[in-house]
This record gives C-alpha cells, sequence and structure tokens, in this order.
C-alpha cells in the first residue's frame, strides 16, 4: 500500500506564473515537500525553487527567533516570517519558517525578537527528514 502526502505551497504556484520571487521567505516557500510511505519505505521528496536549489550565498531574511535550547547564549534558532504562525507544526498553512545557525552565539536573544539575518542558505536534500533549508554562519544585520 502507498500512501504519498504532498505539501505544495500556493505561492510556488502563483511565482511560477508570475516568474517572480518577491522575496527570500518566497523563495522558501517555494518548496515542495512530498511524503511517500509504503509498507517497507519512507521517503521525503522535496523540491527547490532554482535560485536556492544548489545553495545561496549573502541571503537576507527579516523574522522572529524562536531560540532551539535554552540558555543566555543563543547559537541554533527557529527564524519564522510571523510570529502568529507555529514554528513547530510542519504545516505550510503555519508560515514559513527556516533553522538557522549562526555564526556566533547572541548573549540573551529573547523568544519573539524581530531580527534580519543574513546568511548561506543551504538546502537539505535528506529524502529521511521534513527539514528543507539551513540558514549557516548567520549573523545579525539588523535587530
Amino acid at each position: 500500500m502507498k500512501n504519498v502526502s504532498t505539501t505544495a505551497l500556493t505561492v510556488a504556484l502563483s511565482t511560477i506564473t508570475t516568474g517572480a520571487w518577491a522575496d527570500d521567505w518566497d523563495l522558501l516557500r517555494g518548496i515542495t515537500v512530498d511524503e511517500v510511505i509504503t509498507d517497507t519505505s519512507y521517503q521525503v521528496n522535496k523540491t527547490f525553487p532554482a535560485a536556492i536549489q544548489n545553495g545561496r550565498e549573502g541571503m537576507v531574511l527579516t523574522g522572529y527567533a524562536v531560540p532551539l535550547t535554552p540558555g543566555s547564549d543563543i547559537r541554533e534558532l527557529v527564524l519564522v516570517s510571523d510570529m502568529g504562525f507555529c514554528p513547530f507544526c510542519g504545516d505550510p498553512s503555519h508560515g514559513a519558517s527556516v533553522q538557522v545557525s549562526l555564526e556566533t552565539a547572541i548573549p540573551g536573544l529573547e523568544e519573539g525578537a524581530r531580527i534580519t539575518l543574513r546568511g548561506d542558505m543551504t538546502p537539505i536534500h535528506d529524502p529521511q527528514t521534513w527539514n528543507a533549508a539551513i540558514l549557516e554562519n548567520a549573523v545579525i544585520v539588523e535587530s
């Protein structure tokens, strides 16, 4: 028995018809994820917009910080496009989010702080995870 769950974001369709990406969040929203489950296997197939298919250096995103670990020095976080959305729900109707690995730990970063980061967007092609991208070597350019 094969069960296929497809997650395609509406913004991906609109950007295909217009041929342009409004911002870097739209690029992330343009990632599609197909979960394929059979009796003997599990696989997550991801399709990326061409602009981030092989990664993208110097990508800039403004969003809201959700630290992944407790403590005063934050190195790993999830950046969400809209704080009203759940960053851990894994459902596109809950907005865009991206895992972030900071170049240098940020002391005292509060959950929900609005920040602008610049880093290297790396697609995650691993077929065993829904995680589709990580912003690596990120630095704050505005808070």
